[in-house]
């Protein structure tokens, strides 16, 4: 799912005029113009995604998937409910 935010993020930002190149570009690039808020919990988000892609430790994926659940998903949310308010 993150995957998939960032690239809205920056597809958005390209109709808008902005050029990012990279998934912290985009995120810091919207927290600026104010698409998003919580611009740290969004790079925090990042930084889990890149870990969890080279994990193999249950407790540590565990871990991830509860912090995934609580802090996470409401950033998802709310960008989708920003971006509904858009069209």
């Amino acid at each position: 799912m993150f995957e998939l935010a960032w690239k809205v993020l920056k597809d958005y930002l390209e109709a808008e005029g902005y050029v990012t190149k990279s998934p912290r570009e985009s995120i810091k690039k919207a927290f600026q113009v104010e698409i998003i808020e919580d611009g740290h919990h969004w790079i925090d988000a990042l930084s889990k995604r890149n870990l969890t892609s080279h994990t193999y430790d249950q407790e540590l994926a565990e871990k991830l998937v509860k912090e995934i659940q609580e802090r996470f998903l409401p950033l998802l949310r709310n960008l989708y409910e920003r971006l509904l308010k858009e069209r």
